[in-house]
């Protein structure tokens, strides 16, 4: 059954600024998606007005008004949720991972050939602020350094490897070294049977761990003669992905069309 929430449900609260957003939260019973429906209903913006899980009916986001659906949901269900999101003129931040450049064109195309050039989809590798900066000043970084390698840590709950933010990171690495006309990263291996030097995205070296108390925790390390750089983003506990979460409902309906990385509703230069 879908678990909604009608918009008398809840009073009011905030100034009288104007209209609150209106709100749903696909995988709403989850972790991430409980934490959210927590910080939407306590924002004085914002109104929760659908929770929506696993084989529920995604008409209760419509039936309720909502505006703004926010999916922290599974990686075989997210981009479904985003095409009706788009067939149904609501916008859409997204936090579920397991995207790829085949399933963001296919965004891409929905949304041109629904003509809802002004609905805004924001995917997010990470919501966590200082996780957005890392890999902001990981791409700075990269093109001072002859090596560079990331490594990312996770629960063992965790369904996909590497995780988005990590191969966010190593693109945004792979971007500051062309900028900075640097080849390859060296590196002399020429046997590795058992995959020690881990996954290579866009030809940086990415390491994933799985360990029982980890959440979300990453490492971008850069080496040079004599010296290593390292940048380190720790989340320690899920709340520290809301305040990016709340940027994304709030900003998503300024930007349309589609954006990949919450770096792009932020004034990072």
């Amino acid at each position: 059954m879908n678990d909604t929430t009608a918009p008398t449900d809840r009073p009011a609260t905030g100034s009288d600024a104007g209209p609150s957003i209106r709100v749903a939260v696909i995988g709403a019973r989850g972790r991430m998606g409980s934490e959210a429906c927590r910080a939407v209903e306590q924002a004085p913006d914002l109104e929760l007005v659908a929770r929506v899980d696993r084989e529920d009916d995604l008409a209760a986001i419509t039936r309720t008004g909502a505006q703004v659906m926010v999916d922290f949901s599974i990686p075989g269900a997210t981009k479904d949720n985003v095409l009706w999101a788009i067939e149904n003129g609501v916008h859409a931040v997204v936090g579920a991972t397991g995207w790829d450049e085949t399933s963001l064109e296919e965004v891409r195309t929905a949304l041109a050939r629904a003509g809802r050039e002004q609905l805004g989809v924001l995917i997010a590798p990470n919501f966590a602020i200082g996780a957005v900066l890392a890999m902001r000043f990981a791409e700075i970084a990269a093109r001072y350094y002859e090596s560079a390698e990331v490594i990312e840590m996770h629960h063992p709950d965790k369904l996909d490897a590497p995780s988005g933010t990590a191969n966010h990171t190593a693109a945004a690495v792979a971007r500051g070294r062309a900028a900075g006309g640097l080849g390859p990263v060296p590196d002399a291996t020429e046997k590795d049977p058992l995959g020690a030097r881990g996954a290579v995205v866009d030809g940086i070296h990415v390491h994933a761990v799985r360990q029982r108390g980890l959440v979300a925790h990453e490492v971008v390390q850069f080496g040079g003669a004599g010296e290593q750089f390292q940048l380190r983003h720790d989340s320690f506990d899920r709340v520290s992905f809301m305040p990016g979460v709340l940027v994304g409902v709030r900003e998503v309906a300024s930007h349309p069309g589609l954006t990949v990385g919450l770096d792009g509703y932020l004034e990072l230069g």
